[in-house]
This record gives structure tokens, sequence and C-alpha cells, in this order.
């Protein structure tokens, strides 16, 4: 048998994706996770994330989504010890955004109730209500992207949370009223969006605390 006439195996690729693949969502989701640990931390505005996360979704390969965390630390890797969540409980598995949508009607989330990391909020000829303030934080950053069109969204949070916002009014209004909590711990609500004939509201609820929730819930369970 002549050896060199052979055929020699692939080798299977070792390290990173080449730039030139097709990204995966699991691919996107990295870099998002990475965006969003930069904004809880400061590192990026509210709309330096929107912008960049609209960018990601948009990437087709993987050499389109390196360069927009090029300038940031991996996600885990800045040195920060872990915290646990200031959300009262575990932390909520991962998954795809809760949708509210009213068309004709009206949508509403209030009470005692688990916040996902991303919600879409969107109302056509409709209402949506979003009420945080006795909702139950199981992550840090919670992002909801609100979309209005001939109708409301209204998103109320606790006093002592981080408030923060990026969007437009055509014809309409979109207000945050932005927060910055003294707590470093404390969980960031960013609302992003547009109204088009109506309007985008997120606002603090008066006399309302998160930490009244957590002191609530160590009743509740006996701690």
């Amino acid at each position: 048998m002549d050896l060199e006439k052979q055929p020699q195996q692939p080798v299977a690729p070792v390290g990173p994706a080449p730039a030139g693949i097709r990204a995966s969502d699991a691919d996107r989701d990295r870099i998002a996770d990475i965006l969003r640990e930069a904004m809880a931390e400061g590192r990026l505005t509210a709309e330096e994330h929107a912008e960049r996360v609209d960018l990601v979704y948009r990437a087709k390969t993987v050499g389109e989504l390196e360069p927009l965390v090029r300038d940031l630390p991996a996600s885990g890797a800045t040195g920060r010890p872990a915290a646990s969540p200031y959300g009262y409980g575990p932390e909520g598995p991962t998954g795809p955004a809760e949708n509210m949508v009213a068309v004709f009607s009206s949508s509403t989330r209030k009470g005692r109730w688990r916040v996902g990391g991303r919600t879409n909020a969107f109302s056509l000829f409709g209402s949506v209500e979003i009420d945080l303030t006795e909702a139950l934080f199981g992550q840090r950053l919670t992002v909801i992207n609100a979309t209005s069109i001939f109708g409301s969204v209204e998103i109320r949070v606790p006093e002592n949370i981080s408030l923060r916002g990026s969007g437009t009014g055509i014809f309409g209004n979109f207000e945050v009223d932005t927060l910055e909590s003294t707590d470093p711990e404390a969980p960031v609500v960013v609302v992003n969006g547009y109204s088009v004939f109506g309007s985008v509201e997120a606002k603090p609820k008066r006399g309302k605390l998160i930490a009244n929730l957590h002191d609530q819930l160590r009743k509740h369970l006996g701690h």
C-alpha cells in the first residue's frame, strides 16, 4: 500500500471562529451579555448600549460582532467580586424576551412577579402597563423595549433603583425620568423605544422602595 497516496484526515479547527463565519444566536447572545455588563458597570451609556445592541442583532458574521466589544473587558473578567443578584430569589432561567402586546386592547403586569432580563412592549391603539414596584428582580439589568403607535406604554418603578432610557417621540411623547441609585447593587432598568402619535412613559412611583419588598420577603421566608 502506498502510504503517500492516502488522504489525510481533516483536522478540526481549534480556537475562536474565523471572522468570516456566519454568526450564531449563541455568538450574538455572548456579545450582548458583555454589553449588558459594561452598561451596568458604567462603561457604556444607555445610548451607546442601545446602539451597539442594535448592531449585534443585525450582524451576519463573527467578524462584525467582535469590534462591538473590542474596547470592553470580557464578561466576568473585570475582577469585581460576584455579587448575589439584588433580586429576591435565585436567578431566573435565561430565555426569550417576554412580549406584552395591546392591539385595540390593554395589557398589564403588576403585583408580585419575577421580571425577566428583557421585555418587549407593543401598543397599537391600546395601552400597556408595566408596574415593577412589587416585582422580583432576578438579575441586575432589565431592558424594556417599548413601542407605542396611537397608544400608550406606561412603566412604573420603585424610587430607589436606577432608571435609564433612550428613545424618540414622533408626533408623540417618549419620557423617561432618569434615576441613579446610591446603592451600587441596585437593579438597573433601561427603557428603549419610540412612540408615533402615542406615548411611552417611565417614572418612579412615589413611596415605593425596593428595600420594603426585601424586608417583606425575608419575613415571608422566615429569615
